[in-house]
């Protein structure tokens, strides 16, 4: 139950002075439904007034005159301004209105009135100006001016001036609170109270505040961090109080693992040990697995499974796309069936009599492994034994598809698989509640990738090779990005740009894009794999694994526009088979500095994830890895590439609070709660649910 004293900070945002019906659609799209979110949206930069004479005005800056009114000047025609000539002893000021501004100035400052006003001085010659004045009062009210003004977001109707009075009335409701932060980590970074960090965020005085290195930034940074690291070890707590049944590797995985065609690297055999340690515990598993693009997630997998069948239980993979979902049952169902365990591919296709058909296997416990689409969480679909859930990319899926799977078993474990490279510094954020194990090690005999950037001028050399590998039985990739606005206009490209290579190199071009329906997309996707499509172009990026042992060319336009770990993550579509694979980054010229050394980290290095850290380093704040699409949380005080340092603190802060106190009943555990009500992120909440 929320606490009393953030009762406040809970209110709809209509409840501020000046919010009314008109303004409240405004407030909230800039900010939120309710009072607290105001106060969570912090001023973005900050405006120097200074006190001066007509003849001390200094071009662009922000300045304050005391002036007298000299002359009113109407716009003599259509589209010229309504003026207004002032004075200050030691020359004039001109101030100007475009649009409607007119007889109401005259009469709110007429000729002879004292006035203070302020704005950006613009300089024509001896002339000074100042357009749309921000402040124009009598004159003695010049110390209601502002000599320091924070600038807060705006929108088309909300100025940034009228929102800083909303945020200044949700500072004054927001009460001093409990301290829920240990006392010597505070004493340590030196952190205000909560109270007056947020004091001090709204009413910066100097750029520095407005830094997310400020103490005041940091320490609000660190409470959101605890309040979330807190829900996910909540979570993670409750998950693994869930009883599961207990799955021991058996003769069945061993007999598997001989038959593989290769050994298993040094992360493959640790990520295994890792998971058959969580499935043998009798806790319910819910870990991560996460690796590189081909570094052999479903090897492991594989293994998990015979060690379920050995135990009498049935495993199910779920991939989002049919396509993929048809390569991991290739890749499973033969040497699963060698030792004589039933694998079935369920999909959206199947219908009639077919689908009956393996339905009754899964129920009846004949099929000891699954493998499908959405088509496995269906309500008609009932298992016999489901003790082992593995769901591929699980990003894709929401997190009530994951659990109508996951519920199909009394307690069944969850290995996820992800093959976007976060880095370990972030890893916290997106899946605090997981267990994670990494695979950072590639399978030997992998072909490299060479990789080269090229600029957009050399187009045509690059089609002519196209041409040629595509003669000599060579399949490649042609990835056109999202580069504009319009999806229209991106479409058009990307149609372009494969009439151009059809023309080129023939009719074995195909392209794929978001609008296409999906049936149609799969089609060309599996035409692309049985090679019957030498040459792919593709608008959205190519699902991450779809795998063609035959692609060995990958070329990417306009590449200084991805990140670097969706760069990465394409050209691991490529250098699958025995040929030499090349990958070739286009770029419009010039290239900026930071594009450089991004693209030359591509060049250097193959290791994705050592690729996302070197990206978080090089872009900074934003949304630097396509994170949003990973389930990354939506932080509104902390950045998680600024704050990184902050994130494992507040994780094992967490930990320890809830060892200590795990109902919070103790006087800090209150506090935490309060923490926890004000965030709005509980471990029920509806909060990025990575398992």
């Amino acid at each position: 139950m929320r606490p009393e004293i953030l009762f406040p900070l809970f209110t709809p945002v209509s409840t501020l002075k000046g919010v009314g019906p008109r303004v409240a659609p405004l407030v909230e799209r800039l900010a939120g439904p309710i009072v607290r979110d105001v106060l969570f949206t912090l001023p973005q930069g900050l405006i120097r007034r200074t006190a001066t004479t007509s003849d001390r005005a200094v071009d662009g800056q922000v300045q304050t005159f005391l002036v007298t009114i000299d002359a009113h000047l109407p716009p003599q025609r259509s589209g010229q301004p309504w003026r207004v000539r002032a004075w200050d002893e030691h020359g004039f000021v001109t101030l100007t209105w475009f649009k409607g501004h007119g007889p109401h100035l005259e009469r709110q400052h007429p000729v002879g009135a004292r006035r203070a006003v302020s704005g950006k001085v613009e300089r024509f010659g001896s002339e000074i100006q100042v357009a749309h004045p921000d402040y124009l009062l009598d004159a003695d009210r010049v110390a209601d001016i502002p000599p320091i003004e924070p600038v807060y977001p705006a929108t088309a109707g909300l100025p940034s001036r009228t929102f800083r009075k909303f945020a200044q009335e949700a500072l004054e409701r927001a009460a001093a609170l409990p301290e829920w932060q240990d006392p010597a980590w505070l004493a340590k970074s030196g952190f205000p109270a909560w109270r007056e960090a947020l004091a001090l965020v709204h009413g910066p005085q100097a750029e520095i505040d407005l830094s997310p290195m400020s103490v005041a930034r940091r320490r609000l940074a660190y409470d959101e961090l605890l309040a979330h690291q807190l829900a996910l070890a909540q979570r993670k707590a409750g998950k693994r109080s869930h009883p599961a049944p207990r799955i021991v590797a058996g003769p069945l995985s061993d007999s598997v693992e001989k038959a593989l065609p290769f050994r298993l690297t040094g992360a493959q055999i640790r990520a295994l040990s890792e998971v058959r340690g969580d499935m043998a515990s009798g806790e319910r598993m819910g870990r991560l697995l996460q690796g590189d693009v081909g570094s052999g997630k479903t090897v492991v997998a594989m293994l998990a499974m015979a060690d379920a069948a050995s135990s009498g239980l049935q495993s199910a993979l779920m991939a989002p796309t049919e396509i993929l979902a048809r390569q991991h049952y290739e890749t499973l169902a033969p040497p699963l069936e060698a030792q004589g365990l039933a694998v079935i591919l369920l999909t959206g296709r199947d219908k009639g009599s077919a689908r009956a058909s393996k339905l009754a296997k899964l129920a009846d416990g004949s099929a000891a492994v699954a493998v499908g689409t959405h088509a496995l969480f269906q309500d008609d679909v009932a298992f016999k034994a489901l003790g082992l859930t593995i769901i591929d990319e699980q990003h894709r899926f929401g997190v009530n598809e994951r659990k109508r799977l996951q519920d199909k078993g009394a307690g069944a474990h969850l290995v996820a698989m992800s093959a976007t490279p976060i880095p370990r510094t972030l890893e916290l954020t997106v899946f605090g509640d997981l267990d994670v194990s990494r695979i950072d090690e590639k399978p030997p005999g992998r072909t490299p990738v060479a990789t080269r950037a090229a600029p957009t001028p050399r187009i045509p050399e690059i089609i002519e090779r196209l041409k040629a590998a595509a003669q000599a039985g060579a399949q490649a990739f042609w990835i056109c990005p999202l580069v504009s606005e319009s999806e229209k206009i991106d479409l058009r490209d990307a149609e372009q740009r494969a009439a151009a290579l059809r023309q080129a190199i023939g009719p074995s071009v195909g392209l794929v894009h978001g609008q296409m329906p999906a049936a149609e997309k799969d089609a060309v996707m599996a035409d692309f794999v049985d090679g019957k499509v030498s040459v792919l172009v593709a608008t959205t990026v190519v699902e991450v694994g779809v795998n063609v042992p035959n692609a060995s060319i990958m070329v990417i336009e306009h590449a200084d526009r991805f990140g670097l770990a969706q760069l990465h993550q394409l050209r691991g579509r490529v250098g699958r088979g025995a040929r030499e694979s090349s990958c070739v980054l286009l770029y419009d010229p010039p290239l900026s500095e930071t594009a450089q050394q991004r693209l030359d980290i591509l060049r250097r290095s193959d290791d994705g994830f050592e690729i996302a850290e070197k990206d978080l380093e090089l872009r900074g704040g934003g949304d630097p890895l396509g994170l949003k699409q990973s389930g990354f949380p939506a932080y509104r005080l902390a950045d998680p590439v600024a704050h990184r340092d902050l994130i494992a603190v507040a994780a094992d802060d967490a930990r320890l609070i809830l060892a200590r106190d795990p109902d919070l009943t103790s006087p800090r555990g209150q506090a935490v709660r309060t923490l926890q009500e004000l965030f709005d992120w509980k471990a029920a909440s509806p909060l990025n649910d990575a398992g």
